[in-house]
């Protein structure tokens, strides 16, 4: 059998959606990467059997566009993450700072009012004061 028809053999069972449904049923990885040998172990001995130098090489390149790939959609996942966590935490710092100017803004009113009220009550009590010494005068 030539290296094209194995290879095409070997994509035929090795479905992408097949594999995608395995992995959202919670199959591990290497589970599925092992039950593939072994299903399809003729073929793989008969394709190792036939790799030439050069084929090793492409399978070489072939496996590290794939760790690239994979690295990929890593740092796309974890820069949707990082957006969606700083987008969350741009919306907690929002709805904090609204209740604190609430907040500060009824300390703020408590504060003039109370320190009217002091000042009018000092004013009063050293005008009491004057009048009384000038009374006692």
């Amino acid at each position: 059998m030539s290296i094209s028809k194995i290879l095409n053999s070997l994509e035929k069972s090795w479905e992408r959606d097949d594999i995608l449904l395995k992995i959202k049923n919670g199959l591990d990885t290497d589970k599925i990467v092992n039950e593939f040998i072994e299903k399809n172990e003729i073929q793989i001995k008969e394709l190792n059997n036939l790799l030439r130098p050069q084929d090793i090489d492409l399978l070489n390149q072939v496996e590290q566009l794939s760790t690239c790939e994979s690295k990929l959609i890593n740092e796309i996942k974890n820069l949707n993450y990082l957006e969606n966590n700083e987008n969350h935490h741009i919306m907690n710092k929002k709805k904090i700072v609204p209740s604190n100017r609430v907040s500060f803004n009824k300390i703020s009113s408590l504060m003039i009012n109370w320190s009217n009220k002091f000042v009018v009550i000092a004013l009063i009590t050293i005008s009491a004061i004057a009048l009384s010494k000038q009374a006692w005068a």
